[in-house]
């Protein structure tokens, strides 16, 4: 303050000074010879000093020098919520949300008369969208949408570049757009850069409304056979207590799936969970629905009860008690390429547990014959092919095998031609397939060519890789320090001479393992170590050195001595994941099964072959261009992104790409996409659900040269009255930390008269210098008064003269 402080009478300064100094000779002088307490005349001469020196100062005429709004040079945005929310009525208040809303901004209030006075005042709704209004009349809380985060920055990109002094928000901070939702550092800015000072009135009482609603629901697909869709919803309640909520899952056609019922302990959330195994693949959609289970409360009120001791079933809205779920089950059918240097009875059981499995499709490759030079096994003069094939392909004896070359058998091919050939030199082909195993075949079946290929093929193309135990897998196939090696997850050079058990080996799952469904048989932990107790021991054991790190072990083999080594380890290798499982003679399990209807090895196995192929990319996918919940949207235009590659997975220029929604209202639209400019390969197209349910999009993909290429399917629902009514507790915590990072402050409904009056002394962009004589305030000359008038009545309290 003193640096603003300038004097309008500066000559008056020495006057000033010699009044000053006379005057306290003289008080003084005046209590020197009185009879009263030291203390007494000390006090007295001070207030009597204190009230001259105030008079003096105002001799020098004191002037403060500071900077104000200018009036109407600036902008201020009042900024009014129009989403439905507002319609709640909070318990124990007659007026809903949105009725003392429209009080506060009725015609010529005092604070809005002031505001205008100061601002060039801009009015404005928003829910779904952002619009101007005159004077809130239009406000009729029927919006489906509360997009603050988005007003806010399109307010700020309206009035870029010019003075724009702060916003006044009157909401209930319930918002459902993702840029409100997003960590605190990030709303000082939004797309259009940083917003202006927000200056939040909250509209709502926490904790002040009966209400049930689903909030948070999640869909997980797991490779656990008997239930292999997980739907995870929380519910979330508010002054219900000793009843029950009743959660069910309908599917499409309204059908109850299942139902779950939970006693309510005080407000808070339950966990509900559903587990289905739908009938059909693709993309499908469900319901979830929950409500006060009237019969489900722990105590029972009869008719004589007091009628305010009866349980109420009453809530605020039932807009916010179903859910649409999507759902987007395996889509195969996904191609294993099964590939084994000798025939062996781990195939046997591998294919006939995949062959009722229509998601998963098994191709083998087997040797039945290694190359051999060609002056052995000649039994005619002149021959040069294999024995092995005589009397097949007579016209074309050049295309039979020759001496030189391994003799394979090939099992589940689509045509002749796959892997005619043997295992794939290309990526063309190699890629065609999901996931490889590889059983008992040494390193050196393989090129170096083909070496590199297979891990392109888990690091780039995304697949799945296996290796089995066996004579020729790991350290006894000589996989050191080659691609595949680099690949497993194991260090495959045993450091040190390994003795086998001698009474096998026992399977046990770890910590890691029975976490993961795709490797439980049983529903229950008990049940799981029951039957891994049961399992018979197995007799073939790769070692290995170790664990590379980030790999992780998910089962172990124990021997008779106790000692665990590791027996199924996986780890995620690029884009893919590969498994090691050393374990050779896994199918012992199947030879001696306790009873012929026994399928727990051909679950195993299927279960295992689905958790190989899951979450594959697929040479064509389509989703959301941008991020956010998946499957889910409030209501607003969205951008669809489908992702094309070539035979090879890189990124397919030039194709020609069109989607096809339809629509929640049974309509159909075609619309062509067009390429991003910021990923190769991505092509996006623009769509606005205009009707609230489910919408599924299909993509028509066609090569350069015009033929058809794999399509794919997407799915999302739109509920934005759902999402709007998620929560009916008021964000204030929102509201402030918005505030607060945007310069701004909360702003109490009874207080906004004092807010907008201190308006003017606040900083603002367009201000004007302003003077005030500080010797014209009231308050420098009643202090003057006040010291003097305290004097005089000590002097009179303690007589002195």
């Amino acid at each position: 303050m003193l640096d603003s402080l300038t004097w309008g009478s500066p000559s008056w300064v020495l006057p000033a000074l010699a009044i000053v100094a006379v005057a306290t000779t003289l008080v003084v002088w005046s209590y020197r010879g009185t009879r009263a307490t030291p203390g007494v005349r000390v006090f007295a001469g001070l207030l009597k000093s204190l009230g001259l020196l105030l008079l003096a100062f105002c001799l020098l005429e004191p002037l403060i020098n500071d900077r104000r709004v200018r009036p109407g040079a600036n902008l201020f945005v009042v900024l009014a919520d129009n989403s439905a929310s507002l319609h709640v009525r909070d318990e124990g208040v007659t007026d809903t949300r949105g009725e003392r809303l429209q009080k506060v901004l009725e015609k010529d209030t005092p604070w809005s008369t002031r505001l205008a006075q100061d601002f060039d005042v801009r009015r404005y709704l928003f829910d779904s969208r952002l619009r101007s209004t005159d004077d809130f009349e239009e406000l009729e809380f029927d919006g489906s949408a509360s997009s603050l985060a988005a007003s806010l920055d399109a307010v700020t990109r309206r009035y870029e570049g010019r003075p724009l002094a702060g916003v006044l928000v009157l909401s209930d901070g319930i918002s459902t757009d993702e840029l409100f939702a997003r960590a605190p550092e990030s709303m000082l800015e939004g797309e259009s850069g940083k917003w202006p000072s927000v200056y939040p009135i909250a509209f709502g009482s926490s904790g002040a409304v009966r209400d049930i609603s689903i909030d948070r629901v999640s869909v997980s697909e797991t490779n656990f056979e008997t239930a292999p869709i997980s739907v995870r919803a929380d519910v979330v309640h508010t002054g219900f207590d000793r009843q029950a909520i009743t959660t069910e899952l309908l599917d499409a056609e309204g059908l109850l799936i299942d139902e779950s019922t939970q006693k309510i302990t005080g407000d808070g959330r339950l966990h509900v969970r559903f587990e289905i195994d739908p009938d059909a693949s693709g993309v499908q959609f469900y319901r979830l629905r929950t409500r006060i289970d009237p019969s489900g409360g722990e105590e029972d009120f009869d008719d004589e009860s007091d009628e305010e001791d009866a349980p109420s079933f009453e809530e605020g809205t039932n807009e916010n008690n179903s859910r649409l779920v999507v759902v987007d089950r395996f889509q195969g059918p996904y191609r294993i390429l099964y590939v084994s240097g000798r025939p062996n009875w781990e195939f046997k059981f591998l294919r006939r547990a995949l062959e009722d499995d229509p998601e998963v499709e098994l191709t083998g490759l087997i040797r039945i014959a290694k190359r051999e030079p060609k002056f052995e096994y000649r039994s005619r003069i002149g021959e040069s092919t294999n024995p092995l094939f005589r009397g097949f392909d007579k016209e074309q004896d050049e295309t039979t095998e020759q001496y030189d070359e391994a003799v394979f058998l090939r099992l589940g091919t689509r045509d002749e031609n796959e892997l005619r050939d043997g295992f794939p030199k290309t990526s063309e082909v190699l890629f065609a397939y999901d996931a490889v195993i590889l059983d008992d075949v040494e390193a050196g079946f393989f090129t170096q060519q083909q070496m590199t290929l297979l891990q392109d093929f888990v690091s780039r193309r995304g697949g799945g890789f296996l290796m089995l135990g066996g004579a020729e897998s790991f350290a006894k196939g000589k996989y050191r320090r080659t691609p595949i090696g680099d690949l497993l997850p194991v260090y495959v050079d045993a450091s040190q001479p390994f003795a086998p058990a001698s009474s096998g080996y026992r399977l046990d799952l770890t910590r890691e393992g029975r976490m993961q469904s795709w490797l439980r048989l049983r529903k229950t932990e008990a049940e799981e170590l029951d039957r891994l107790a049961s399992m018979p021991p197995f007799l073939t054991y790769n070692p290995v050195r170790g664990i590379k790190p980030g790999a992780i072990v998910l089962a172990r083999a124990v021997d008779e001595d106790g000692g665990r080594f590791p027996a199924f380890v996986t780890q995620r290798f690029g884009k893919g994941r590969s498994a090691a499982l050393l374990i050779g003679d896994l199918w012992r399990w199947g030879l001696r099964r306790d009873h012929p209807t026994n399928e727990d090895p051909a679950r195993a196995w299927r279960q295992i072959a689905r958790w190989l192929v899951s979450d594959v990319p697929r040479s064509t996918e389509m989703g959301f261009a941008s991020s956010g919940e998946a499957g889910h949207v409030v209501g607003s235009t969205v951008r669809l992104a489908v992702r094309v590659r070539d035979e090879s997975f890189s990124a397919l220029d030039n194709a020609g790409v069109k989607i096809v929604v339809d629509g929640a209202d049974g309509a159909r639209v075609e619309l062509p996409a067009v390429a991003s400019t910021k990923e190769a390969g991505v092509y996006e197209a623009d769509y606005a659900p205009r009707e609230k349910g489910a919408y599924l999009a299909r993509a028509k993909v066609s090569a350069p040269d015009g033929s058809e290429l794999p399509g794919a399917e997407f799915g999302w629902t739109a509920e934005p009255t759902a999402e709007e009514f998620r929560t009916l507790e008021p964000d204030r915590e929102a509201l402030e930390r918005l505030a607060k990072r945007t310069g701004g402050e909360m702003v109490e409904v009874d207080k906004l008269d004092e807010f907008v009056a201190g308006l003017p002394e606040r900083s603002a962009p367009v201000m004007d210098p302003w003077v005030y004589p500080l010797w014209h305030r009231w308050t420098i000359f009643w202090i003057a008064v006040a010291c003097l008038c305290g004097e005089w009545a000590i002097r009179r309290l303690k007589g002195m003269p």
